[in-house]
């Protein structure tokens, strides 16, 4: 432990922490502009600058490990000034019209400049005469460098979380700026519209590309039948942007809001997520007996298919271990795909008529709603994937006081879901549902953990792995008996490398393996909101969990209107109807 002073106040903290960390324990808030807790230290943007006596020249309060006996002032006039100038300076090259922009009131560098250069104007503009091109060329994200403050976090994310590198920086001096590779727009290289750039840009120079205009229209168009779903880490999200503390579950008031600005029908991605886990623990048991019994060379380990994000990475880096992904379709896709089908034939509708609109916390879900294979119901299965963020958007230019609001539960007919399916929000959480139906139609007894809570798949850790020894299969699987199930769960770009590295090299040792493209699993999603953290993740993922602990029905196949919808319509998982309608192919990228 070291001794080191702060503003006058003595601190003790371990080796190797740094001014900032020290100061942020005993509540001492140091601005912070390139900083983010998620990344690496970079230190450029120099907002974080504080006084260490002794010194003549000022200290990056991010990047500079405590010393014993240091004594730092961190508001002195030297440092007021320095920063006032950093902030000035920044803003010399940044577009200022606040009140045009997505991300006002939600901007970091608006909340320095309102605290260090109110009225001020001490450098010329430098972005008068510039002509800058907003890039929107991808379905889900746009980037706008004239907001771009060259802080290099996308950068970061993109190769520290992702592994993926399409952001760099180009040039050096007055020139330097961000671009992708070869300055290609955003849809001609690998980018895999995970949103992590947008969640960690403290600016609005990334976002997420924006429908929620479109909605609106629909919503005022009698002749449209629009129909809501939701996706279970938009419940625990919400409320931030709302009043709410992190992590709050608001389900029931998301319904009513959502009714209550004009949705036709509001329904529930779990529900989906439960057919889902039908589907694809049914295909699961089929490549395993083709394998076991039938001794036939099927592409194992199989890995789900959920996360669009991890989708596009492997059509780009891995194109030739594409068999290994589940056939599925993720939940919102085929949620779409029976909207504009068994929906419609419910409740005696016009396909053409219907708007099919899905509440994600993804980016990338607006790409894959865009999939040209995504028309299986012969329309564009699904019309427009807003995020969280545009939720709490619409929500607030409605007027609505949504702390106020009566909880209303979702519509019936494809709105009833399980904990099974709520727990899809959390890395982990797909492949704990699969087995608490897999282990269970194997063997016809619950699976052999406590309260159904499979904890060596869950947490935060970059992989997991667990194993599950069959014994006492029914008749019709006697061929598992004995088998040792082994899974993996991975989340995050960069860890999924180290999956497929292993697959492509022969030496995994899975059976199953779920991949989500973003840290924490769904909940820690490109449409978010804003700030997302370590910290936040832990909350959402908390009440997820707590959310399925608390419901009645916790196992996707005991949903009654996932089982009415096999009586009714389907038939059978993996056949004829669910084929066409619920699964589908992908398709190889290239790496550039």
């Amino acid at each position: 432990m070291l001794t080191i002073n702060i503003d006058n106040v003595p601190v003790k903290v371990e080796e190797g922490t740094t001014i900032l960390e020290a100061a942020q324990k005993i509540g001492i808030e140091i601005p912070t502009l390139c900083h983010h807790d998620d990344l690496c230290i970079a230190g450029n943007c120099r907002v974080c600058v504080v006084e260490e006596k002794g010194k003549n020249t000022l200290t990056a309060s991010c990047a500079t490990p405590v010393i014993e006996g240091m004594k730092i002032l961190t508001h002195s006039a030297k440092v007021q000034t320095s920063r006032k100038h950093i902030v000035e300076l920044l803003l010399s090259e940044h577009d200022e019209k606040c009140t045009k922009c997505y991300k006002n009131g939600n901007c970091e560098l608006q909340d320095l400049a309102s605290k260090y250069t109110v009225g001020d104007y001490l450098f010329m503009d430098l972005c008068e005469g510039k002509e800058y091109k907003i890039d929107d060329s991808s379905p889900a994200i746009q980037f706008d460098p004239s907001k771009c403050v060259k802080c290099q976090r996308c950068v970061r994310t993109c190769s520290e979380i992702q592994g993926v590198n399409v952001i760099t920086v180009a040039e050096k001096g007055k020139d330097m700026h961000i671009q992708t590779f070869m300055g290609l727009p955003l849809n001609n290289v690998p980018c895999t519209n995970c949103g992590q750039c947008v969640n960690h840009c403290p600016t609005g120079a990334l976002t997420e590309r924006m429908y929620y205009d479109e909605i609106w229209e629909a919503m005022g168009d009698d002749s449209k039948h629009v129909i809501v779903n939701t996706a279970p880490s938009v419940r625990v999200a919400l409320g931030e942007m709302l009043g709410y503390p992190t992590g709050t579950r608001v389900t029931g008031k998301m319904a009513a809001a959502l009714r209550q600005i004009g949705a036709d029908s509001v329904l529930d991605t779990d529900f989906t997520a439960d057919l889902t886990i039908i589907e694809e623990g049914h295909e699961l048991l089929q490549r395993l007996k083709k394998a076991l019994v039938d001794k036939e060379d099927v592409s194992l380990p199989m890995i789900t298919s959920c996360s669009p994000g991890w989708i596009k990475y492997i059509e780009h880096m891995f194109p030739y271990q594409l068999a290994h992904l589940s056939t599925c379709k993720s939940p919102q896709q085929m949620f779409g795909a029976l909207a504009k089908t068994y929906y419609a034939e419910k409740m005696h509708l016009d396909p053409k008529d219907i708007v099919s609109v899905s509440i994600m916390p993804c980016s990338a879900k607006k790409f894959e709603a865009n999939r040209p294979e995504m028309h299986s119901s012969g329309y564009q299965d699904i019309d427009a994937g807003l995020t969280t963020r545009e939720l709490g958007h619409m929500i607030k230019q409605s007027g609505i006081n949504f702390l106020d609001l009566e909880p209303q539960p979702f519509d019936s007919l494809m709105g009833e879901s399980s904990g099974a399916g709520v727990i899809f929000g959390a890395t982990g959480g797909v492949m704990e549902a699969a087995l608490r139906t897999a282990y269970e139609v194997v063997t016809g007894r619950q699976v052999p953990f406590d309260n159904l809570e499979i904890l060596p798949v869950r947490g935060t850790d970059g992989i997991k792995e667990a194993s599950i020894k069959i014994e006492g299969s029914l008749p019709e699987w006697n061929f598992l008996e004995g088998v040792e199930l082994k899974v993996a769960v991975s989340h995050g770009l960069k860890n999924a490398r180290i999956i497929m590295k292993q697959i492509e090299a022969g030496e995994s040792p899975y059976h199953f393996i779920e991949i989500m493209a973003c840290p924490g699993g769904c909940i820690g999603g490109g449409g978010q909101p804003i700030p997302t953290n370590a910290e936040i993740r832990k909350k959402r993922i908390e009440s997820i969990y707590e959310e399925d602990r608390n419901m009645t029905l916790r196992k996707s196949h005991e949903n009654s209107e996932v089982k009415k919808i096999y009586d009714d319509f389907l038939k059978e998982p993996l056949g004829e109807k669910s084929h066409k309608l619920l699964h589908t192919s992908y398709t190889k990228r290239n790496k550039f």
